[in-house]
């Protein structure tokens, strides 16, 4: 990249920070907070040090670190599944849906039952749920699947069934723990197409775990970076692209200077 072009983009980038900043004190309530979270684990493990972030309605938040940092574990905090052993998280759990990294589909279940099953068992009535169902499924990709069983499916496919399974709920807040980390990069590429159009249509909160720096910028607002174990934030990028973003943007220079100022923190983050 030319020393001019790095330059207009870094005042590009500081602009929008100064605006993000400008905006804290009028912007709505956090629809996800950690406050001081830090979590050691029974074998003495310390995951996670102490830990503060705010992820408002209208931001994707993309955490990126060393493996081992304290990612994962964040959500899993975020949901309820783990306690933090210090500090708060404020988020609304009704809400909330959940992407793991195996699809997690029931077997003898399809795709249009497997969608359905979180609404099912939230007691939402069968028309309702039926609905929502395959509303989800069309936004996503799947439309004409709706009788396949995931044995029938590629894993992407399988994936875009899990995002539909949550969207059911209609989350304020969405986690998504590296989801497309074991499908070729075309599909990654499709499926990152696919949240980007689900955030813009539905409005969650979203807060995205990944080990890939293109896939972080190319589907953020923010990108933070973690430190290595016990994790930490070290560094917090503002994203200072429009949506909806073309495919194309991944190959333009304010992308790729971006993407080097998060990858040189996460070398940072490793040492």
């Amino acid at each position: 990249m030319m020393k001019h072009e790095y330059a207009s983009w870094n005042e590009g980038a500081l602009a929008q920070a100064t605006k993000v900043t400008a905006m804290t004190n009028s912007a709505p309530a956090p629809a996800l907070s950690f406050s001081g979270v830090s979590m050691v684990f029974p074998d003495g493990t310390h995951a996670l040090g102490e830990t503060s972030f705010d992820v408002r309605p209208g931001e994707f938040v993309t955490v990126v670190g060393p493996s081992g940092c304290g990612k994962s574990t964040l959500l899993r905090i975020a949901s309820g599944l783990n306690k933090a052993t210090t500090g708060t998280v404020t988020v609304d759990r009704s809400h909330l849906g959940y992407v793991f990294q195996d699809p997690t589909l029931l077997q003898w279940r399809n795709v249009q039952r497997n969608v359905e099953l979180m609404a099912e068992l939230e007691g939402i009535g069968k028309e309702d749920r039926q609905s929502r169902a395959l509303e989800a499924i069309e936004l996503v990709g799947l439309k004409g699947f709706e009788n396949k069983y995931p044995k029938q499916l590629s894993g992407g496919m399988k994936m875009r069934a899990s995002l539909a399974r949550s969207l059911v709920l209609e989350p304020k807040v969405f986690l998504f723990d590296e989801p497309f980390g074991a499908v070729d990069e075309i599909t990654r590429e499709r499926l990152n197409d696919e949240v980007i159009s689900m955030f813009q249509r539905k409005g969650f909160a979203g807060l995205f775990i990944t080990h890939s720096i293109s896939e972080a910028v190319f589907l953020s607002t923010r990108v933070v970076v973690m430190s290595a174990r016990p994790g930490r934030i070290i560094a917090d990028f503002p994203v200072p692209f429009a949506y909806p973003r073309s495919p194309e943007i991944r190959f333009d220079a304010a992308f790729a200077a971006l993407s080097g100022e998060i990858s040189h923190a996460l070398r940072d983050a490793h040492a």
